[in-house]
């Protein structure tokens, strides 16, 4: 079986048509989203739509709450007082795609699980406990167990840190899907997860 996570298109309309094209030459059995669909592209409306007709299952990321609930970000702003202009120009942008979306796009969002376990995968969009903190691959193994490890799947994917990599611990597979529309690993193309699952059969 073979599953694509697409995650971090954050309203980039032409990254997210560069992701479909590819999905088609690959075929996967099943496609999941990792949330951040809308902002702070030009497109948010179009990749809500777009991910809603497609089907695709997937999770709630940080930027989709903030656009429904905005003290989500005030409250993680308050962490880091020293990046006030930062943070207002995101009360911006968020406010923008806001009115972009409507009600309507908005409720859907707010409904996304935080969780989706599929099978042996387990998705979350940052980590189990927070859509806004994630390690990253600079992190050790003892730091990605204490925060996956209690998935108990033999594979958990992640997005939000918008950097791609795989790690494998003890007995679990640790991997970041990247971003389809806001990369940053160094590399602009946009960037989604293909996982190929043996099946192991008893007889």
């Amino acid at each position: 079986m073979r599953i694509a996570i697409v995650s971090d298109i954050h309203g980039n309309r032409r990254a997210f048509e560069a992701v479909l094209r590819d999905l088609q030459e690959v075929s996967p059995d099943l496609t999941f989203h990792g949330g951040d669909l809308a902002g702070p592209g030009s497109s948010p409306a179009e990749i809500v739509d777009r991910i809603r007709d497609l089907g695709w299952t997937g999770v709630l990321g940080n930027t989709d709450e903030m656009l429904f609930k905005p003290s989500a970000l005030d409250e993680f702003a308050s962490q880091s007082p020293e990046l006030t202009p930062l943070w207002n120009i995101v009360r911006e942008m968020a406010a923008a795609t806001r009115d972009a979306l409507g009600d309507a796009r908005l409720a859907w969002l707010q409904n996304l699980p935080q969780i989706q376990i599929r099978d042996e995968l387990a998705l979350v969009h940052a980590s189990p406990a927070s859509l806004w903190r994630a390690p990253g691959p600079e992190d050790g193994d003892a730091e990605l167990e204490s925060v996956y490890g209690g998935l108990r799947k033999p594979m958990v994917v992640y997005g939000h840190i918008h950097r791609p990599f795989v790690r494998r611990i003890s007995q679990v597979a640790i991997a970041n899907s990247g971003s389809a529309g806001l990369p940053y690993d160094g590399d602009r193309r946009a960037a989604y997860l293909l996982i190929d699952v043996v099946r192991r059969t008893v007889g």
